[in-house]
């Protein structure tokens, strides 16, 4: 659920062309060319990210 959630906050972030400035920032860190698509992944990384340690902290089965 969190994946959704960050993805969500990729796609509001991204009415105020903060994926611009993000891929900008990218480039100008790693020196790497990103695509939109990579600003959405990054998003969907970072929330499995935070479903994986939800899981293993037992916020799930606290639902339940």
């Amino acid at each position: 659920m969190i994946i959704v959630s960050f993805l969500i906050i990729a796609w509001i972030l991204s009415w105020f062309k903060f994926e611009q400035i993000f891929i900008q920032a990218f480039k100008e860190l790693f020196n790497k060319e990103i695509t939109t698509a990579s600003y959405y992944f990054i998003f969907a990384c970072l929330g499995a990210i935070g479903d994986i340690v939800a899981l293993l902290n037992g916020s799930y089965f606290d639902k339940l």
